[in-house]
């Protein structure tokens, strides 16, 4: 019985990179979890989808707003979240191609 919950919306945030600038990312899914008592997304820069290249995947912590919305974003900082990241996005991206 998983404890995340994945919610699907379309929605884009604007990132600044490493050399100040401001980038748009599109998210890919966030999710729940209750082991860390926070929400994580998970993003891409718009643009760099190809079917080709595995798109680089970028994943943030964030406590959610009273609206509901994506609050400040944090870098995730442990091994053990980042194992949780990694086996949702799996699951995530193994869902996708079944239905296709």
């Amino acid at each position: 019985m998983a404890h995340e919950h994945v919610h699907e919306e379309e929605q884009y945030i604007t990132l600044i990179n490493e050399n100040g600038d401001e980038e748009l990312f599109e998210i890919l899914f966030t999710f729940d979890s209750e082991e860390f008592d926070k929400s994580y997304v998970l993003c891409y820069p718009v643009g760099d989808v190809d079917d080709e290249e595995e798109v680089m995947v970028h994943a943030y912590a964030y406590t959610p707003t009273e609206d509901g919305s994506i609050g400040e974003l944090e870098p995730v900082m442990t091994d053990e979240e980042w194992d949780i990241i990694e086996e949702v996005y799996n699951t995530f991206t193994m869902d996708e191609e079944e239905e296709e």
